[in-house]
């Protein structure tokens, strides 16, 4: 089935979502941030099929998201987060939030985070870039932009 692509909307959701829409490529990431970086590995961890992780990977790369690094003298690769795939684990982050409050049950959270620059349990929130007070949907403003639909 023939995928729908929202990469040429005047939507920035749009777009990340041709990107990593599909169900695979965020866990993907996931795993190659904790340092996952091989095929096997990734395969293994996911259960997914090695034809859908190859056109999954293979999507990543073009796309910028992941790079491939050689690591053995057969044709053999892992992957790494380019700048651009590590700035998409930002909103993973914030999905990773919104789970542990709204679906992780009485069992609580799988996973916990610390964070390096306090040493303490903590989760993302999205705060102003400008003024670094949280910034939720009720308090602000939608306008155009300059790459806004004419």
């Amino acid at each position: 089935m023939q995928r729908t692509s929202f990469g040429d909307m005047a939507c920035s959701i749009a777009r990340t979502l041709d990107v990593i829409g599909e169900p695979w490529s965020p866990l993907i990431l996931r795993d190659v941030w904790v340092g996952m970086n091989r095929f096997d590995q990734i395969q293994a961890d996911l259960g997914i099929s090695r034809k859908v992780l190859t056109e999954r990977l293979g999507y990543l790369v073009d796309r910028g998201i992941l790079s491939r690094r050689p690591y053995d003298q057969r044709p053999r690769h892992e992957y790494v987060l380019t700048e651009q795939g590590t700035e998409l684990l930002e909103m993973l982050m914030v999905m990773v939030a919104w789970g542990d409050r709204w679906l992780a049950g009485e069992a609580g959270p799988p996973v916990l985070y610390r964070h390096h620059t306090c040493g303490e349990i903590s989760h993302a929130t999205l705060t102003c870039a400008h003024c670094g007070a949280p910034m939720h949907p009720g308090d602000i403003d939608l306008l155009p932009g300059p790459g806004a639909a004419q």
